[in-house]
């Protein structure tokens, strides 16, 4: 299904008014039904659905990778997946209370760190990035954003080692862009030790996390970080790059994954 269409517009500037095709991104529901029972509604660009659900599993901590699912359906014509996982209770309490408070705007920071403090562990790995190559894959996502050059209308995400983009998703929302390629490694078992989660859009706090469950230590963005994204990012031992453009950035922590 094409993550786009083309739509009659009415093009108006100071000199003119015309009619001319251009081109939307469509969006579509997607429901997950995990061991039959309505886990979330997700609104979302209409492709790569497996990488899709997957990857919100494994970002929200509900599976840890791929032997955990013992089965899944997808029924295109109704847009809902059926997840079966090993267990048939995953902590599902922990994914109501963290989407409860971030998603509604209620409850208090200290609820959000104690959740995720506890079901993610600091990082170990080793990786380290020279800031010429950050900046050259930041710009290698940009040249490869296509939907977005077409559309306007889209968010990318990225895994990369040190040379190149090992997995690229645009979608209309950003998490489920980090989603995809999250479920992407987890599908086709790629390490993450070593490897960095590039970003078009805001290093939210919730996004940091996503990143911390599969294990990639380093997060750069072209755009800003929030101040909730640092403190877990100091807690969890990653290193956070914002503003990754041109010929410069900002390193918010854990600098010295970042090299000469």
């Amino acid at each position: 299904m094409d993550v786009y269409e083309s739509r009659e517009i009415t093009r108006w500037t100071e000199n003119s008014v015309r009619r001319e095709e251009d081109r939307v991104v469509r969006e579509t529901p997607l429901t997950i039904m995990l061991n039959n029972q309505e886990l979330a509604t997700i609104v979302c660009s209409p492709y790569a659905q497996r990488e899709l659900v997957v990857g919100f599993l494994a970002g929200e901590g509900l599976v840890r990778d791929l032997s955990d699912i013992k089965n899944y359906f997808y029924r295109e014509e109704q847009e809902v997946v059926w997840v079966k996982t090993q267990s048939s209770r995953p902590p599902l309490e922990n994914f109501l209370r963290r989407n409860f408070s971030s998603c509604c705007g209620k409850g208090r920071p200290s609820l959000y760190f104690r959740n995720d403090s506890d079901q993610v562990v600091p990082l170990e790995g080793e990786a380290r990035f020279h800031g010429s190559e950050v900046l050259s894959l930041v710009r290698l996502l940009d040249e490869s954003s296509e939907t977005f050059r077409l559309t306007g209308g889209v968010h990318s995400a990225a895994l990369a080692d040190n040379e190149r983009i090992l997995a690229k998703y645009e979608d209309i929302g950003r998490h489920n862009a980090l989603d995809r390629v999250l479920g992407h490694a987890v599908i086709n078992g790629i390490g993450t030790s070593d490897k960095a989660v590039l970003l078009s859009g805001r290093i939210s706090s919730e996004m940091l996390v996503k990143a911390a469950r599969i294990g990639t230590p380093v997060v750069i963005s072209r755009s800003a970080p929030t101040g909730l994204a640092i403190d877990l990012a100091e807690q969890l031992n990653m290193t956070v790059v914002g503003f990754a453009r041109g010929s410069g950035m900002n390193i918010y922590c854990h600098a010295e994954r970042i090299v000469e």
